[in-house]
């Protein structure tokens, strides 16, 4: 069964700017460039008639295209950090895709996601980091920054149960209003069925 989750694809450009952030960090284990996306809902493992409810539900969404930046590195854990992350400029447009998709989700009785959204674009993840190592690779790269570029469309994308995180598959993509056409394209149209791979 496929892990399903919601997420804005990493254009190859910047892509390209996150790869310079890889090394330098012992003990890490780097997500491949083309596994870069951000996540805006962590769905989790479900049935495929509930993925297709999913899938349905989200075809309402109907939110502007935007620009995203890239900037600034962090990490999650604290005094036991797992990963290090680029972040991401503020953004009122993401925040309100994020929060749309959110609230379909609870409305078709999926778990609430616990964590606070904090969009950013995992590079690696750490097993025993130190945390020492950790904040000197981070005081290193603190000023990253990449330029931005124009989010089209949000997808559907599964993953199956490996070392690291993917290989990450797009089931199904949304375009944003005002995307190009073609670049934004839905991948499966809403007369498939059943519209999600299981």
């Amino acid at each position: 069964m496929p892990r399903l989750f919601t997420a804005l694809e990493i254009p190859r450009d910047a892509a390209l700017s996150l790869s310079l952030l890889r090394g330098g960090l012992p003990g890490a284990r780097w997500i491949d460039v083309e596994n870069y996306h951000l996540t805006l809902r962590f769905i989790g493992d479900v049935e495929g008639h509930v993925a297709d409810e999913i899938a349905n539900a989200l075809d309402r969404v109907h939110r502007p295209s935007f620009q995203m930046t890239l900037c600034g590195v962090g990490a999650f854990g604290g005094k036991k950090p797992h990963a290090v992350w680029a972040g991401v400029s503020a953004s009122p447009d993401l925040t309100g895709l994020q929060g749309e998709i959110d609230r379909i989700c609870q409305r078709l009785g999926l778990p609430v996601d616990p964590r606070k959204f904090s969009p950013h674009v995992t590079l690696a993840r750490l097993r025993n980091g130190s945390p020492l190592d950790v904040a000197q690779y981070l005081s290193a790269r603190g000023n990253f920054s990449a330029l931005p570029f124009r989010v089209g469309r949000f997808v559907l994308m599964s993953s199956r149960d490996s070392v690291g995180g993917g290989p990450y598959i797009v089931e199904e993509a949304w375009p944003l209003l005002g995307a190009d056409a073609p670049a934004a394209r839905r991948v499966a149209s809403a007369s498939d069925a059943p519209r999600i791979m299981r």
